[in-house]
């Protein structure tokens, strides 16, 4: 006989598409989280395109390129070339993906006229400098965050792009590659918590400093703790409050537990004021050893008439796996599954590559985001100098 469980389940995948889809679920029991009505945003995956366009690699000094290959390539495109100036990081990416030719030299990917669209994943305050080189060698740049460590790189970023017209990208995989924090901008834009009010972003990182690189610990290199690990928070606050202009509040940051690391930072928060609404966001390298992720990150985004709570590596309340979407309004409390939500930038992007458009994200936005980034960073009060 089958279980009701399941047939509840199938119930709600074949029911809820939509938030008018929630709210037409008036009387099912409660899981066994108590009185919260869990859901399926039951969203098929997207296979993955045919090749439309070839790309490669420049610079692989994070992990995070691997996570930037495989969404390009869900979205269409052909990994064709890799280079790095460090052997041991070639001979990892050559054996992730073997079908990709290890080149010579950046020149020799850059002169080839057939690659559009070239990725990186270099140490921080290298990945503007190459991005410029890219853009004015005809092709377009999609970069792991921080994109940009200074506001000179900025300006200089800004005028090549604006006189190339070409796209530099910078991926904040925290919106972008999260199937919850997707699930919430579809929310969010249907009207589910009436207008937005508010965002805070709190993003905890695990320090694994045994195995870190030089250029993790050194300021100058990473850019400091808001200008990189924030630079996710700062994206959705402009997105979810649809804020096109902002102004940064009030920042702070410092090193208030690895005296070890002189030029490192592991704190650091900040207050904005947008056009579409306020922002709060803070970040810090102090995730305990006893989480089973790197990193409780978690996304609330107050509004008029509800709020939205996204948990997007773990629920320490005990569901399994991350990307979890809570939905409080004035009707009901909502627990949103969000494992077969597509994850769409990397087919945008390629699309964006093709037609010259913006879909992924506009030019000024990832601009945006990382000016307010750069400039909490640089007007920041430190917090280790209280007394």
């Amino acid at each position: 006989m089958r279980d009701p469980q399941d047939a509840r389940r199938q119930f709600l995948r074949n029911s809820v598409n939509t938030a008018a889809g929630l709210m037409l679920l008036p009387a099912i029991s409660n899981d066994v989280f108590g009185a919260v009505k869990t859901v399926v945003a039951d969203q098929p995956f997207v296979p993955v395109m045919p090749p439309r366009i070839k790309f490669s690699v420049i610079g692989m000094n994070h992990g995070h390129i691997y996570g930037q290959v495989e969404a390009v390539v869900r979205g269409g495109g052909e990994l064709v070339s890799f280079y790095a100036k460090e052997a041991d990081l070639n001979a990892a990416f050559a054996k992730r993906f073997p079908q990709a030719k290890q080149a010579k030299s950046e020149a020799e990917i850059l002169d080839d006229k057939s690659i559009q669209l070239i990725l990186s994943s270099g140490i921080p305050d290298e990945r503007a400098p190459l991005g410029v080189r890219v853009m004015k060698s005809g092709k377009d740049y999609m970069v792991d965050k921080p994109g940009i460590t200074t506001l000179e790189q900025l300006a200089e970023v800004r005028k090549v792009q604006k006189e190339t017209k070409r796209i530099y990208s910078i991926m904040y995989g925290e919106r972008m590659e999260n199937r919850a924090t997707i699930k919430a901008g579809e929310l969010i834009k249907e009207g589910v918590i009436g207008k937005v009010v508010q965002t805070i972003g709190l993003g905890p990182h695990r320090m694994n400093a045994p195995t870190r690189p030089e250029w993790f610990f050194d300021k100058k290199r990473f850019g400091g703790i808001i200008c990189d690990i924030a630079s996710h928070q700062f994206d959705q606050f402009l997105f979810f409050t649809n804020s096109t202009k902002a102004q940064v509040v009030a920042s702070q940051v410092g090193n208030v537990n690895h005296p070890q690391y002189p030029k490192f930072e592991d704190f650091g928060d900040a207050m904005l004021r947008g056009n579409g609404g306020a922002g709060y966001i803070r970040v810090d390298w102090f995730t305990p050893d006893g989480l089973k992720s790197w990193g409780d990150g978690r996304l609330t985004v107050l509004g008029t008439e509800g709020y939205i709570e996204i948990r997007k590596n773990i629920d320490i309340a005990g569901r399994e796996g991350g990307n979890h979407l809570f939905v409080v309004n004035n009707k009901e409390t909502t627990y949103v599954d969000c494992s077969k939500v597509e994850l769409p930038y990397g087919r945008q992007l390629v699309d964006d590559v093709l037609n010259r458009t913006e879909t992924a994200m506009s030019q000024e936005h990832c601009f945006l985001a990382t000016e307010l980034a750069l400039k909490a960073q640089k007007n920041a009060q430190n917090v280790s100098a209280i007394s």
